[in-house]
């Protein structure tokens, strides 16, 4: 694990009371080189091509789309350039474009708009059923006679002591959730608190609202309160991606610097805290403690038994899909409880009864993810000994010894991280293996009606179901997740890590024979007994089959599928990459993005740089796998179509200070750091609209 110094724009310290902190609650050195080189290095708002516009098509917030695409720019900003080489301690928001415009777009760009909407989501908007009603924060106040809100506010200065934080400097007005909604509009429904709280450096200030977060909420009115295993699915892969960062390390409590973990009673010692820092570790541990209820609540209330057609407990291990279906469906609507400040649900409806396979590989990947945090099975030698600290009973509960053994006929019912999600996972897992599998075929189907499968295969999601089978593989066998899911070692070789190999062998290998045509673009899906869709192949199909098939090489590391990746990158950009309008084409002669296309097209890049690039071994050099191309490529993507060509353009409604957008005394701009993306308050409405990803189009002049 590297260790590094991490740098902060502003300390933020509130000189407030313990009962501020239930306030909160409240619902109202080294090498300075660039990661590559040869790289692009001219200015963002330098090249912009006139006559090319990216028009914002549709405001509506998909909660699925936006956390997985943030998820995907996560992984393709610091961990990439990171690996590239690049020293960390250079970025800084403050300097825009240095030390190159790729390791300022990828490691301050792409990865702090992944932050910040996901705060956007759990912490800020209300998108959700407040944490409040969490089911362990209930749990816990019932069993020290207190009140849920006293609970959690609690819990919080528990984590604070646990990190080396000072409690009065939690946020206030905080609006953590534990399970969140479908859709939304992302626009503030009151005016952004600007106001100056405090001096920060160079002349800038500290927001009141980056403190005090009343002022960021959203419009209960416009959310669909739906509950769909793609929405809060993808909100617990970013919540399990930012926590394994932040929680992955240690660090001393006088001065803040990063340790690397050596045992799990590091911090035993009275100088040694959790997490990387004290501000990172507050964090993460207030997003464990939301993916403990989260899971908690999709075990115990979402998993739907068709035959009875009730919602019912999973029961995990002991599960067979054999005996009865139960599984998570598609959509659940929720009819509050009218409450305006801790807002909890007061019944639950399912609306859509189907599985569908979006659904379930994206609660497969972040509940893999949050395995490999939380195990502490004893024959894996694996886990990141941070984290067995985090999970050793204090703050979060310890796992039964029963559960963590090698057997599974010994298990027990039980509410601990470990346990609960451990219970999902499995569910979720052989859900997908029984009713989305066909054998014969060696495909993924879209759907299932819980009576019988559908004959559909997508390639995107197919693909996309390879690299989350690829995690839980290496999570069930104690193999390194999160940013080193890339890293080799000794795993356990379960019986469902075998399954789920073979699995991505076989689907793979249906790619290599069935899905390519002449041009080397892969169709957009297949119906057995039909063949391929006749459709102009998409560029979410390629990206869906690169991602896929570098999953199943890295899984197996078998040449083949790199190569049958390399070719389709090849030929994707080829036919579908157009210079003018620095963008791919999204299908036909189109350009149209949503967040979906957006996170994969970010993907494809990511693997392309990492593992598909020209190496020396290649037989064939292609042209378009030179690193140096990709990257130039990632580049011009991020600057035409999330940043957009003008404020009122690109997929990125707005930003603040984390990608150097600070507020200034007197400055009025709504725009400090002079790129094309505005500040939270001045973009895209009456009273501005949150830091996420919006629905564009890229269009030509004239068309």
């Amino acid at each position: 694990m590297s260790v590094k110094k991490r740098k902060y724009p502003f300390r933020v310290v509130m000189s407030v009371g313990l009962a501020s902190v239930l306030a909160f609650l409240s619902g109202c050195g080294a090498s300075e080189q660039a990661a590559s080189t040869n790289q692009v290095t001219s200015g963002k708002a330098e090249e912009k091509k006139q006559g090319i516009t990216v028009p914002v098509k549709d405001y509506t917030f998909d909660t699925a789309g936006n956390m997985f695409a943030y998820a995907e720019f996560e992984l393709s900003g610091e961990p990439m350039v990171e690996a590239l080489g690049l020293n960390l301690d250079v970025l800084d928001p403050a300097k825009v474009d240095q030390p190159s415009v790729f390791d300022y777009t990828a490691g301050i760009e792409s990865y702090e708009y992944s932050e910040e909407a996901m705060y956007e989501v759990v912490e800020k908007s209300g998108l959700g059923l407040h944490m409040v009603h969490a089911p362990e924060v209930k749990r816990l106040a019932q069993q020290a006679g207190k009140k849920e809100n006293e609970t959690l506010a609690h819990r919080f200065v528990e984590f604070a002591d646990a990190v080396g934080y000072a409690p009065e400097e939690i946020t206030r007005n905080m609006y953590p959730t534990f399970i969140e909604y479908s859709k939304a509009d992302p626009h503030y429904i009151q005016p952004v608190d600007t106001g100056k709280f405090a001096d920060g450096e160079n002349g800038t200030y500290i927001p009141k609202y980056q403190v005090d977060f009343a002022s960021l909420r959203w419009d209960r009115a416009k959310m669909d309160k739906t509950l769909t295993p793609a929405a809060y699915g993808a909100t617990f892969l970013k919540q399990a991606l930012w926590a394994g960062d932040f929680l992955g390390g240690t660090h001393k409590k006088d001065t803040d610097e990063e340790l690397e973990a050596k045992t799990s009673t590091d911090d035993k010692d009275p100088n040694i805290r959790l997490g990387v820092s004290s501000v990172d570790g507050m964090q993460g541990m207030i997003l464990a403690e939301q993916m403990w209820n989260k899971t908690s609540y999709i075990r115990d209330n979402l998993f739907y038994n068709p035959q009875t057609k009730k919602l019912e407990k999973a029961t995990g291990a002991a599960y067979d899909p054999k005996k009865k279906l139960v599984y998570l469906p598609h959509a659940i609507l929720v009819a509050e409880n009218g409450e305006k400040e801790y807002v909890n649900a007061q019944s639950l409806e399912v609306k859509d009864a189907r599985s569908l396979l979006k659904d379930q590989w994206l609660m497969l990947w972040p509940a893999a993810e949050y395995f490999g945090m939380t195990d502490q099975r004893a024959a894996n030698t694996n886990t990141n000994p941070a984290f067995r600290a985090v999970y050793d009973g204090k703050p979060f509960p310890a796992a039964p010894k029963q559960n963590t053994d090698n057997l599974t006929d010994n298990d027990v019912v039980s509410n601990d991280p470990y346990s609960v999600n451990r219970d999902i996972m499995l569910q979720v897992f052989k859900n997908i293996e029984a009713m989305h599998w066909n054998e014969k075929e060696g495909i993924f189907v879209d759907e299932h009606d819980g009576q019988k499968a559908g004959k559909h295969m997508d390639m995107f999601d197919a693909g996309y179901t390879l690299e989350a089978l690829r995690i839980f593989q290496r999570a069930v066998d104690g193999l390194p997740v999160g940013y080193a899911s890339g890293d080799d070692a000794k795993g356990l070789d379960t019986q469902e890590g075998k399954a789920a190999l073979a699995m991505i062998k076989k689907q793979a290998d249906f790619i290599l024979a069935n899905m390519i045509d002449e041009q080397g673009l892969v169709a957009n899906g297949w119906t057995i007994g039909e063949g391929k869709d006749k459709e102009e192949p998409t560029l979410l199909a390629q990206t869906g089959a690169i991602r896929g098939l570098t999953a199943a090489f890295l899984a197996t590391k078998e040449e083949k599928y790199r190569e049958a990746a390399r070719k389709i990158y090849a030929a994707m950009d080829q036919t579908m990459w157009d210079a003018e309008a620095k963008a791919y084409k999204t299908s036909g002669d189109k350009y149209e993005y949503d967040a979906f296309t957006a996170g994969a097209v970010s993907g494809a890049f990511r693997m392309a740089i990492a593992s598909l690039h020209n190496i020396a071994t290649d037989k064939e050099k292609l042209p378009a796998l030179e690193r140096k191309t990709i990257i130039s490529r990632y580049v011009d993507f991020y600057n035409q179509v999330i940043d957009g060509p003008a404020l009122d353009q690109g997929m990125q409604a707005s930003e603040f200070w984390d990608t150097g957008d600070f507020y200034k005394e007197g400055d009025k701009s709504g725009n400090t750091d002079n790129d094309n993306v505005p500040q939270i308050q001045a973009g895209h409405g009456q009273h501005g609209i949150a830091p996420v990803l919006l629905s564009v189009e890229v269009k030509k002049e004239g068309k």
